[in-house]
């Protein structure tokens, strides 16, 4: 059983944030493969399916940001699943936009969401990291991911995110940074 976790935050006018690039993940992963419709379950909108012969879980918090591993926990400890199976699609500012680096484990480097992730299940998960870039000199690092993409970084995540999709089947072997050049690469 894999766990792919997509962290953003449920309201309406945050869909488009920079924030929210998780539950964009798992939405296009929800589609790809026709998971299951979602439901409200574990304090997140839950959908399940298979893909390549894998029972999957594919979950977006409703808990908000800050508080996401409240529901990762829920989730893992109902279906026994380990925390070596748990993917996380994530913003990340270290990141350049259009970019993506995954990894096993590793610090948070302030994001809140994996703080909370990683102080309810610790951390030995897999992250996908996914560039959003840095803010301008003028503007503050919680208004910047707050923000929704211009157009030429939604075309920039577009390219990204179908190439998430089309090289699920190196992640899910949890071949990390053969996932990472070839997303990066196509």
């Amino acid at each position: 059983m894999i766990l792919f976790v997509g962290l953003g935050n449920p309201t309406p006018d945050s869909q488009d944030n920079r924030h929210n690039i998780g539950f964009k993940i798992i939405d296009a992963i929800n589609k790809k493969f026709t998971l299951s419709k979602q439901k409200p379950k574990f304090k997140g909108l839950l959908t399940t399916g298979d893909i390549e012969n894998k029972k999957i879980y594919a979950i977006k918090p409703l808990t908000f940001m800050n508080n996401s591993g409240i529901c990762i926990r829920e989730l893992i400890e109902y279906f026994k699943i380990d925390a070596e199976d748990v993917i996380v699609f994530h913003d990340d500012l270290d990141v350049d936009i259009g970019k993506i680096k995954a990894k096993f484990g590793g610090s948070s480097a302030g994001h809140n969401g994996i703080e909370s992730i990683d102080k309810f299940i610790g951390k030995e998960y897999s992250r996908v990291r996914i560039g959003i870039g840095k803010p301008g000199p003028k503007m503050s690092t919680s208004d910047y991911v707050l923000n929704n993409f211009n157009e030429d970084e939604k075309k920039e995540l577009d390219k990204i995110v179908n190439n998430i999709i089309n090289s699920i089947s190196i992640l899910l072997d949890r071949k990390l940074d053969l996932f990472s050049s070839t997303v990066n690469n196509k």
